[in-house]
């Protein structure tokens, strides 16, 4: 898929399509035999008014005639839209198999990047690329190009029959469509087909900011903020806005121009009959006339349907060229001889990290000890690299130079299955899905027994969700009414981490957002949690880390101080202004009375 940008958009797709391509070319026949049949009712229906004209008032005499044409008009009609049907069946099946191979090759090559890519794209940007694209090759495959076969095929048989009945009228229906044709080029160009690629992002950015914002409601909740918090969000919206009705705009007179050039076919042909027959009326050339009359309507109907394929054409252009873009992201490297750690311990020896397209470092030769079962907090304010840290140990993203260690082995030389055993991660927003709470649990390790997974509840401090539900473990997350509140959807997640019994803990702000009473299960969830492992801590809550056994105060990407909650308080340097900053913010009460 890398050479995507050599192939054209159809070898691509029938790369994808496989054994099933011969379908795709089978549906291309059919659909232009198709195609030449449909004008046969055209010339059956000339041939009825012909034998009407003959007949000169005596229609006994032509009767047997007009029900043989008017027979073969329907039988005619009749067998296009068979063959049509069936070349539509051959087209669909390769198209369904088309999606399909893309989708799983996407979501192959998906499942081989680090994690942090997602956080980087936007989930929402990358669902609509999966979906959307592969859904627009489909209908590309499935319906557009036996139409484009099609539609080449009928312009063949019409300039047949436009000049077999009159050369002349036939030229001269071609006046419109030649200018209908040099419109719609003025339309279907280059510049269109940026114009597609534009429209295209701003659906993508507007998709990927409304999950961000519906993401970000229980914020807006918790801290009061309006929606106008969310700039980013009505940003897309409103440039989404401006870019279709400017395109619109200009796209507006040569559509009418289009429109009105492909629809008055008829026109000419009228003049025409005007001016030969002034020195008196041919019958044979007033039969042809009524010919072209009925007849040059197909003419509009083709040339609107070479037009929107040109349109369809870019779109599959952009959606391959998006599915490549996610194809052409590097996965993570696989180690050729795999070593295994030797214990929990966690080292950053000299890290350096940076976002892609960031304009400064994340992490900034930072260095890091932390021993086998200790627990070590990461602290600081905010965008001083904490996260970033933290998620360079299940290797979410790569380090740039220098080595993060996890038991005297750097991580890329750890195999993914075996670094993924080794280190769980617990977000301050676990996400958990629409399924059994019982089967949410056991996604930390799906071999295990009922057994394990209830006593894995137990341990999280569940137990009192399970009691409000008839269902207990059963209860699906999500259906009639289930939900569950941040605090409780953490220690359902918490248990899903004890039943993984992975070696090193990664907290981040794992109690941001609970209430006081579910906080107070989480920090006993915890203590449950961190016994014999290796634990990594990220907070704002500086109350909850002064029993660490060792603190890094992280700013700007670098390690700004380290030591315990003592000794950093005895230097009197950045951890003693936050750690007193917030011990002053949690003594105010609402109307500012001290507690």
């Amino acid at each position: 898929m890398q050479k995507a940008k050599q192939q054209s958009a159809l070898s691509v797709l029938m790369d994808y399509a496989g054994r099933r391509r011969v379908l795709t070319y089978l549906s291309w026949v059919l659909s232009a035999v198709s195609a030449l049949i449909a004008l046969a009712p055209f010339i059956f229906v000339w041939l009825i008014v012909r034998e009407v004209l003959s007949a000169d008032g005596n229609f006994a005499a032509v009767q047997g005639e007009l029900a043989l044409y008017g027979w073969w008009a329907v039988g005619s009609a009749l067998i296009s839209m068979l063959i049509y049907f069936a070349a539509l069946m051959c087209s669909h099946v390769a198209a369904f198999r088309v999606a399909s191979n893309m989708r799983k090759r996407t979501m192959r090559h998906l499942a081989t990047l680090p994690v942090g890519f997602m956080s980087s794209l936007g989930s929402g940007r990358v669902r609509r690329i999966v979906n959307e694209s592969s859904g627009a090759t489909e209908t590309y495959l499935a319906h557009q190009l036996p139409d484009m076969a099609g539609a080449f095929a009928t312009p063949v048989g019409m300039l047949v029959l436009l000049f077999v009945f009159d050369w002349r009228l036939g030229l001269l229906s071609l006046i419109p469509t030649l200018l209908g044709f040099i419109i719609m080029a003025k339309m279907t160009g280059k510049s269109m087909a940026e114009k597609m690629k534009e429209y295209q992002n701003s659906l993508e950015r507007m998709n990927n900011e409304a999950v961000e914002y519906v993401r970000g409601v229980p914020v807006v909740k918790t801290f009061g903020q309006t929606v106008f918090s969310f700039k980013r969000f009505k940003g897309s919206i409103d440039e989404y806005h401006k870019w279709v009705v400017a395109y619109t705009k200009s796209l507006m007179w040569p559509m009418v121009a289009f429109t009105t050039a492909v629809n008055c076919v008829f026109v000419p042909l009228i003049i025409a009959g005007l001016c030969f027959t002034a020195g008196g009326v041919d019958s044979t050339f007033l039969l042809n006339l009524i010919f072209y009359i009925i007849f040059t309507p197909i003419i509009s109907v083709t040339l609107m349907r070479v037009m929107f394929m040109s349109e369809n054409n870019m779109i599959v252009n952009d959606a391959l060229s998006r599915i490549d873009s996610l194809l052409s992201i590097k996965p993570l490297e696989v180690p050729g001889s795999p070593a295994s750690p030797r214990d929990n311990s966690v080292r950053f020896e000299n890290v350096t990290f940076a976002y892609d397209g960031a304009e400064r470092n994340a992490l900034d030769g930072i260095s890091m000890d932390i021993g086998a079962g200790e627990t070590v907090a990461l602290v600081g304010p905010s965008g001083g690299g904490k996260t970033t840290a933290a998620g360079l140990i299940a290797r979410f993203w790569d380090t740039k130079s220098g080595a993060v260690q996890l038991g005297g082995v750097n991580v890329k030389d750890i195999a993914k299955e075996q670094l993924n055993d080794t280190v769980a991660y617990v977000f301050q927003d676990s996400h958990l899905l629409k399924t059994s709470i019982f089967e949410n649990v056991r996604m930390g390790r799906p071999s295990a027994t009922r057994a394990e997974v209830m006593a894995a509840l137990h341990d999280a401090q569940c137990d009192d969700i399970l009691q409000k539900f008839p269902e207990g473990a059963d209860t699906v997350i999500g259906a009639k009414g289930v939900y569950l509140s941040g605090g409780e959807q953490q220690r359902i997640a918490i248990a899903r981490v004890m039943l993984k019994n992975a070696s090193v803990l990664v907290l981040d702000e794992a109690t941001a957002f609970a209430d006081p009473e579910n906080e107070a299960a989480v920090q006993r969830a915890f203590e449950r949690l961190k016994a014999g492992r290796t634990v990594i801590m990220i907070a704002h809550r500086l109350t909850t880390v002064q029993n660490a056994d060792k603190i890094y105060v992280l700013k700007d990407g670098k390690v700004a101080e380290q030591g315990t909650h003592g000794e950093l308080m005895q230097k009197k340097g950045l951890y003693n202004e936050m750690y007193e900053e917030y011990r002053t913010s949690i003594s105010w009460k609402v109307g500012g009375a001290a507690c």
